[in-house]
């Protein structure tokens, strides 16, 4: 699906803007940025350790993410240099998680080294096949993964958990931005067709998974630790809704799209 040059060039307007807040106001260093000598072992659970270990067990599939990406937004600068932004970020979040695991001595390094090999025998592919779809699925991803940071960011702030509190603090800015710059894509989009971006949108929703689902080693199993994920109820209710706000619609305006195309399938 082309793009026309009004829409590549604001793009490219919202991608300066972005990095130009990024290089200004949110950059943080994985080694210096975190408090690590304040390490508590007394703090570690096996709790955390599964949380962090799923947290980083996602992030190593950037090389997969961002190479599928590329070849979705190669022709549109915007996006493309937003997409190579976005898997430096990423991949940030999953340096800093792995760090955690080492150095708190939740995981030895042989362990760590047998999850990732574990990681790597699998490969993530697009869960839709469109610029626009995936455009959607970026956003409601990236507001799910916000969720689930701040919700650690609080639960380590409540347990006194200086290192956690920082990295949350840090990963879940970041996850933020991320869901902006997403969120304004999609207002362009709504410019430029507005029912073909909602239908794209609502069937994103009815098809939504988690990049983790069928990936990370027992991951059904690794969802039953809290804060590993998030409720359906959850999601709807603190990330769609929001979402659908943020762009002008409404979730009668999606239900009654999904029934439209349904109808046309029939």
């Amino acid at each position: 699906m082309g793009a026309s040059l009004t829409h590549q060039e604001k793009m490219y307007r919202a991608y300066m803007e972005f990095f130009d807040m990024a290089e200004r106001k949110r950059r943080w260093h994985p080694i210096n940025d975190i408090p690590w000598e304040k390490l508590n072992p007394a703090k570690n659970s096996e709790e955390k350790a599964i949380c962090v270990e799923t947290f980083c067990g996602v992030e190593l599939y950037v090389p997969d993410y961002t190479a599928n990406g590329f070849n979705l937004t190669r022709t549109i600068f915007g996006h493309a240099w937003f997409q190579a932004n976005w898997g430096y970020e990423e991949s940030k979040h999953g340096l800093t998680f792995r760090e955690y695991l080492i150095r708190s001595g939740l995981r030895t390094e042989e362990q760590y080294a047998e999850f990732e090999k574990q990681i790597f025998a699998k490969v993530w592919n697009l869960p839709f096949h469109t610029r626009r779809q995936m455009t959607c699925y970026g956003a409601l991803q990236e507001s799910a993964t916000f969720l689930i940071y701040r919700t650690q960011l609080e639960k380590a702030r409540q347990e006194g958990d200086e290192v956690l509190e920082k990295i949350y603090f840090y990963v879940s800015r970041d996850e933020a931005a991320h869901m902006g710059f997403y969120i304004k894509v999609l207002q362009f989009e709504l410019e430029e067709d507005r029912e073909g971006i909602l239908a794209d949108l609502a069937h994103v929703v009815s098809h939504f998974k988690m990049p983790g689902v069928g990936l990370i080693p027992e991951y059904d199993q690794r969802l039953g630790v809290e804060g590993v994920g998030i409720s359906s109820q959850q999601f709807l209710q603190r990330g769609i809704f929001p979402l659908l706000k943020a762009i002008g619609t409404s979730r009668q305006e999606l239900v009654k799209l999904l029934q439209t195309q349904k109808n046309r399938a029939a």
